[in-house]
């Protein structure tokens, strides 16, 4: 069940997890924030439920309910969080997810029924930002969320704000934090917005070894819960994607016993 003061915080009724669905909560709106997020759920009552409490709070809810709906809805919705179930008719979340990120870097947070650490690493591997296991609280959903759209944080560079500061170079690798691009050896290096915060935090001190949990903090939010090997994933994603050797990587090094660093690029 939700924590006992979960309704104070969402300023809704409290309808427990969300597993089973209940009564909908009020759904008079908070002040519109005018940021848009897609709920997929072939389970109607749920996906309601879900876009209710989203809406109490302020966003633009839009909805599918299979796999085919969802892609066509994100393209047509341009969503900034989409939240997206596993288990879906047509076309699974799996491939859904895989397909929305040719065209959208909108955040992912995958829904899973099951809680086999595989159902979460698939889900991340093909560009998901987060997972939730049902059953889960709407504060802790909109929690995610809020914390998603925080980023990215502004940072500084010796003093010297973001937007001022010159890309960070590592070797071939170049970090260009205000445009948030990424070039090795001149070429562009596409990245989701998570495996960019990643690299952004990581590249920020150089020369500091991130614990797992700092990583957490730093990226997601320090009020993320969850397991912490996600971290590993996206690492694994972003190491792919920079052509970088696990055994032996330039630019995002494995402390052992510790967590990670920047490496030099060389």
């Amino acid at each position: 069940m939700t924590a006992p003061d979960a309704r104070d915080q969402l300023g809704v009724p409290d309808t427990g997890t969300m597993s089973q669905p209940a009564g909908r909560p009020d759904l008079s709106p908070a002040h519109p924030s005018g940021l848009r997020v897609l709920v997929v759920d072939d389970e109607h009552a749920l996906a309601d439920l879900v876009g209710s409490y989203l809406t109490r709070d302020g966003f633009e809810v839009s909805m599918a309910h299979d796999g085919q709906q969802a892609i066509e809805q994100a393209r047509q919705v341009d969503p900034e969080v989409m939240v997206l179930d596993l288990g879906l008719p047509r076309i699974d979340g799996v491939e859904v997810c895989r397909v929305v990120r040719t065209f959208s870097d909108c955040y992912i947070i995958m829904l899973t029924a099951r809680t086999e650490e595989i159902d979460k690493l698939i889900g991340l591997s093909v560009g998901a930002d987060d997972y939730l296991t049902k059953p889960f609280s709407p504060r802790e959903l909109l929690a995610r969320v809020h914390a998603m759209l925080r980023r990215p944080r502004a940072s500084t560079t010796g003093g010297v704000a973001a937007e001022e500061a010159p890309p960070r170079v590592f070797g071939a690798l170049s970090v260009d934090v205000a445009g948030r691009e990424v070039h090795r050896n001149g070429e562009p290096v596409a990245l989701t917005r998570t495996e960019f915060d990643l690299l952004e935090a990581l590249s920020a001190r150089p020369a500091m070894v991130f614990t797992r949990r700092q990583l957490v903090d730093a990226v997601w939010d320090e009020s993320w819960v969850g397991d912490e090997h996600l971290v590993d994933v996206h690492v694994g994603h972003l190491r792919r994607k920079l052509g970088d050797d696990p055994s032996s990587p330039r630019y995002v090094r494995t402390v052992r016993g510790v967590g990670y660093r920047m490496g030099d690029g060389r």
